[in-house]
This record gives C-alpha cells, sequence and structure tokens, in this order.
C-alpha cells in the first residue's frame, strides 16, 4: 500500500511541474498544409542516388498524413529541398575474405521553406547525415543487385529519420 501512495505522489509531482519529454514538438506552422519535395540534387558519382532518396521522401510525407504533396511550386505551402552530397560504402564484416556487411554513409544539405512567406528558412541542415549497414548474402552472385535493393531500403530509413526530424523536433 505504501508503495502505490509513493507512486501517486511521484506520479502526481511529475505532472504538476511541467514534466515533458524534451524535444518533442511540430517545427511546422498548423497553417501549412502542402509541400513540394522537387529532386534532391546528386553531387555524388552514385546513379540514381537522388531518384531514390526524394522518392522515399515524398512516399513518407504521404504517409504520415499530415501534409499533401503537390507537384508545383505554385501549389506549395512549405517547400524541402534537398541535396546529396556524400554517398560512401565500406565493408564492415567478413567472412572468408569477403565481405559480409557494409556501413553506408549519406551526407545532405536539407532546407525547408515557407513558400508563402519569400521562402523564409523554417528548418536547415547542411551536414545531415545519415549512417545504415547492411548485410550481403554470399551465396547471391549479384552482388550491385542487393546493393541497390540496400539502397533503396536505407533511402526509406533516410526519409523516416529526416521526417522525424523535420515534424517532432528531434
Amino acid at each position: 500500500m505504501r508503495k502505490l501512495l509513493v507512486a501517486a505522489l511521484l506520479g502526481l509531482s511529475l505532472s504538476g511541474c511541467g514534466y515533458a519529454l524534451v524535444g518533442h514538438s511540430n517545427l511546422l506552422d498548423p497553417s501549412i498544409h502542402t509541400i513540394q519535395v522537387p529532386a534532391f540534387v546528386n553531387r555524388t558519382t552514385r546513379v540514381e542516388l537522388e531518384q531514390r532518396v526524394t522518392q522515399a521522401v515524398a512516399e513518407e510525407f504521404v504517409s504520415r498524413g499530415r501534409l499533401r504533396l503537390v507537384t508545383t511550386a505554385n501549389e506549395a505551402d512549405a517547400i524541402l529541398r534537398g541535396s546529396i552530397d556524400t554517398f560512401n560504402i565500406f565493408p564492415i564484416a567478413f567472412d572468408q575474405g569477403r565481405a559480409t556487411r557494409y556501413q553506408v554513409s549519406i551526407t545532405a544539405k536539407i532546407e525547408l521553406v515557407d513558400h508563402r512567406h519569400d521562402d523564409k528558412v523554417i528548418w536547415k541542415n547542411d551536414q545531415y547525415r545519415f549512417t545504415e549497414d547492411y548485410d550481403v548474402n554470399l551465396e547471391s552472385t549479384d552482388a550491385f543487385d542487393q546493393e541497390t535493393r540496400a539502397i533503396t531500403e536505407i533511402a526509406v530509413r533516410f526519409a523516416e529519420g529526416l521526417l522525424t526530424n523535420l515534424l517532432e523536433g528531434f
């Protein structure tokens, strides 16, 4: 009984002191309803990387349902622009002299602007970094195909992380 009373008092005292999850806020003005995500600029040598990342970011906006994706700047309340500045793949695990696990690292420049107010910057990160590991199936003979699938999956996780930063303020 005493433990229950202590727990109840602790709960009441924490709720009364303004205890909250730090960084959990919405950076977007509630009046922003539409967003355009133009194709990211690819400053790397990896072909089609910008297409995969742009598509993943656009699909993540749609899946979260908060904003409606539009195709032109004229329709957009906000615009998310980006460039992929670096893309690196490093082997990090080996078996019998062959790489079995790789680490992919992407650095991007991201800018979210309020298009209704002369492209006022809402959120910007010139060094947005994303790192993800992926495993390689040594039984497969097509390493390039495995890498392409991994990059598609990594683009999705990149988009999820980016939107968490944008929409939830982390």
